[in-house]
């Protein structure tokens, strides 16, 4: 992927967050906003962004969600975990029905009475059977589903986890799923859900986790395999 020189019309601005950039239409006010900046940048919509984005990155398309999916009430909100250890990435490895390798951070659904920090605690421990705790909210994505309409609402959180993966039969996991150890360097090019944070995770953790949550619009794409990188 080259991404030097490449740039994305934006209008820059900020909120009570700090900087934020919207998707520009002839605004005068629009700036040439370097990509290897705007792939990093809080950008609204941001149904609209992820199509801008991969249109500068490869000319590709995106479709199949809303320009603005903040403003839907999401069908689900689910807490993710990102936890390195040694190097390692702790991910879920699955085939779906038609035999294809897949990969998920673990996590899962909110549920009553539940903020999304015990979710996360809850679901470390369920699907994988060590003990872990958030340390930082650091992305928050919308996303569609191939399987099931609706829209979802998933929060990926930096987290801290101790001791080693439980049994399989003890761990609350869909027959065929298993918690597995994932070199950090390989996660890019691994078929990872959500694509759009696959390959920022070892980026961040190179160059230093958000701050802010990044937050983004991500169809649930059938081929996870292909490359992304915007």
């Amino acid at each position: 992927m080259t991404i030097e020189g490449k740039t994305v019309r934006l209008r820059p601005g900020r909120d009570e967050l700090g900087e934020l950039y919207t998707v520009a239409n002839g605004e005068p006010d629009a700036v040439d906003v370097p990509l290897e900046l705007a792939l990093h940048a809080r950008i609204t919509p941001i149904g609209l962004a992820e199509r801008v984005l991969r249109a500068a990155v490869d000319g590709g398309r995106t479709e199949g969600i809303p320009d603005d999916p903040t403003a839907l009430p999401p069908k689900r909100t689910r807490a993710g975990a990102i936890i390195v250890r040694d190097g390692m990435v702790p991910l879920i490895k699955y085939l779906t029905p038609h035999g294809e390798l897949r990969y998920e951070i673990p996590g899962g659904g909110v549920e009553e009475g539940e903020d999304l920090h015990a979710t996360l605690a809850r679901e470390i421990t369920e699907e994988t059977g060590m003990t872990g705790r958030a340390v930082r909210h650091i992305a928050t994505v919308y996303r569609t589903s191939e399987r099931f309409p609706g829209l979802y609402l998933d929060h990926y959180f930096l987290a801290e986890a101790e001791g080693e993966f439980g049994p399989l039969e003890t761990l609350d996991l869909d027959a065929g799923m298993e918690p597995v150890w994932v070199p950090l360097a390989d996660v890019v090019s691994l078929p990872v859900w959500p694509r759009r944070i696959r390959w920022r995770i070892a980026h961040w953790h190179a160059h230093g986790w958000p701050e802010t949550p990044l937050v983004l619009a991500d169809r649930n794409a059938a081929d996870l395999a292909a490359p992304c990188h915007w």
